[in-house]
């Protein structure tokens, strides 16, 4: 006889007690309980919560009222300016997917999101008009309602909007009802991510998971109420690593920044008291390489996040003299960012700084809201010996992994196989439960932050006629990170210069992307014929010990 719950009978989910988990519940506390505090600082602008909800209710209402819904797209090629941060709250409360572009992208990238999107509108910024038009040409008749963000602070160039921004809003209602989606698993995102082929991915993020990773920020970082944040890292990767949520969590003031330039950081941070920032290694390479005078008059600790490759002693030395308190993160776009942490313990700071390094410099554990982070053997999916030397792949399980790849269900399953997310990234488990990555077995070359596909830089230099065989791996730079760096078996009696080659590389990809050194000579091979790609990267490494 089947036993009945009695915890079921009458105990149902209603209006009372349950409301879907929604970063945009963020925005409306914020406004209701701190309504004239500081959200947004770009320029001479200071706008407060109260002013920041109802411009996010002006452009949910604008967008809908232009037939915008749910499971349409709006694309934003943004720096990080105020109608960025309003984005990442009206266009989801329109019921749309907001998919921020990389910046730094080709316009044959660009076409191919806002094609494979499906965008209906274009938020873009007059400093993106070269790469911008030339994508709008590529898609011919399906273009997107382009609409310009204007902005004292932009460089000068060309208008392609068929409307302004403030135009848009206008014809929204800045009393309009907020409403949370219908389900939490409502897709709130559209990110690109290139992985290791030339057409990038579509990762789609919830809402719940935003909700969830934005907490974590917060929680994982002992984010205090009202912090002051400087927007050194770009709201176009991973959604700011949700911290757009996170600022409207704690009522925080975004302090917006256009372009990463010490001269411009160290003034924001003097004037209004900057207390928290995120980047990679290279934004904090450029503060602490910047000259002294321009850190006059800051006297207090500032608190910095720093992810993509492990920070260097130099780095977090660096920053520990300039006044930079360094937490190390770990994740990817699959993750809604950051979504592991390296939690520093009590007594690692009696630790001499080579050790600390050591320490801090490891992917770490969970994020407090993301259920796992571990090392699984690639064939069997079970976890390795927590002994720092056997090697497994980094898998994560939680609320925070995206719903999947837009359109691509094959890529789906596959990042999905055993029940995790297999994030393609080797690495070993040590005995205090830390994991730490030792390579990435899927050539993704990590530069500033950006992920770099082998195969795409790959597939442009076979397109030149004197290239027989390419192949290309990461070489480490003391400013980026790593770089591209092209092995090439050119055709007999080719007179072909590595300038000539890295040239043309830069008129088929966005040029961070070209490679900073070309390698001519026979690649090394299997029997069958596959090009030892560890070969290569043994070599660079014998060379930049050499050196």
């Amino acid at each position: 006889m089947t036993r009945t719950n009695p915890y079921e009978i009458g105990l149902d989910k209603n209006a009372a007690n349950y409301v879907p988990l929604s970063p945009l519940s963020y925005l409306e506390r914020a406004a209701a309980v701190y309504p004239q505090r500081l959200a947004l600082v770009h320029g001479a602008l200071r706008q407060t919560w109260r002013e920041t909800f109802e411009r996010c209710r002006r452009l949910a209402s604008a967008l809908q009222r232009r037939g915008v819904g749910r499971g349409d797209t709006v694309a934003a090629m943004l720096p990080n300016v105020p109608a960025m941060f309003e984005a990442h709250f009206g266009v989801p409360a329109a019921g749309a997917v907001l998919n921020t572009l990389n910046t730094r992208l080709d316009a044959e990238s660009i076409a191919f999101m806002l094609q494979h999107g499906e965008a209906k509108v274009l938020l873009t910024d007059r400093e993106f008009a070269g790469v911008v038009s030339k994508a709008l040409a590529l898609l011919g008749e399906q273009r997107p309602l382009v609409v310009e963000v204007e902005d004292e602070l932009a460089p000068p160039g060309p208008r392609l909007g068929e409307m302004s921004y403030e135009e848009l809003l206008a014809g929204g209602d800045p009393a309009a009802p907020w409403t949370l989606p219908g389900d939490e698993w409502d897709a709130i995102a559209l990110n690109y991510t290139s992985g290791t082929t030339g057409n990038p991915k579509g990762v789609v993020t919830h809402h719940r998971g935003a909700y969830l990773n934005a907490a974590s920020n917060a929680i994982g970082w002992s984010l205090p109420q009202h912090p002051t944040y400087l927007w050194t890292l770009p709201m176009f990767h991973c959604n700011g690593w949700c911290f757009p949520w996170t600022l409207a969590l704690v009522a925080g003031t975004s302090v917006c920044l256009r372009k990463v330039d010490p001269a411009l950081i160290y003034p924001l941070i003097r004037e209004h008291h900057v207390t928290h920032m995120c980047g990679a290694p290279i934004v904090y390479g450029l503060l602490i390489h910047a000259p002294a005078a321009l850190r006059e008059g800051i006297g207090h600790e500032i608190k910095g996040l720093i992810a993509g490759a492990a920070p260097p002693a130099a780095v977090i030395e660096g920053c520990e003299r300039i006044g930079i308190a360094i937490t190390h993160v770990y994740g990817l776009t699959e993750v809604y960012g950051p979504a592991a942490l390296c939690a520093q313990q009590e007594e690692w700071a009696s630790l001499p700084l080579p050790e600390r390094a050591r320490l801090n410099a490891r992917q770490g554990v969970p994020y407090p809201l993301q259920q796992a982070v571990t090392v699984l053997d690639t064939a069997t999916m079970q976890p390795v010996p927590a002994d720092g030397q056997t090697l497994g792949e980094v898998c994560f399980r939680g609320n925070a992994v995206m719903k999947g790849y837009l359109k691509n269900p094959a890529a789906t399953q596959e990042a999905f196989e055993g029940g995790w997310f297999r994030t393609g990234d080797l690495a070993v488990l040590h005995p205090d439960g830390y994991v730490k990555i030792t390579d990435r077995s899927k050539d993704v070359i990590i530069s500033g932050g950006e992920n770099i596909s082998s195969l795409e830089v790959e597939d442009v230099l076979h397109r030149h006629p004197d290239v027989m065989l390419a192949a290309v791996v990461a070489q480490p730079d003391p400013k980026w990170g790593e770089v591209p760096c092209a092995f090439v078996e050119v055709k007999l009696g080719s007179t072909v210069t590595e300038d000539e080659l890295i040239e043309f590389c830069r008129g088929h990809l966005a040029r961070f992307k070209a490679p900073k050194r070309i390698v001519f000579g026979e690649l090394p091979k299997t029997s069958t014929g596959k090009i030892q790609k560890f070969v290569l990267r043994q070599a660079l490494k014998s060379a930049s010990a050499i050196g």
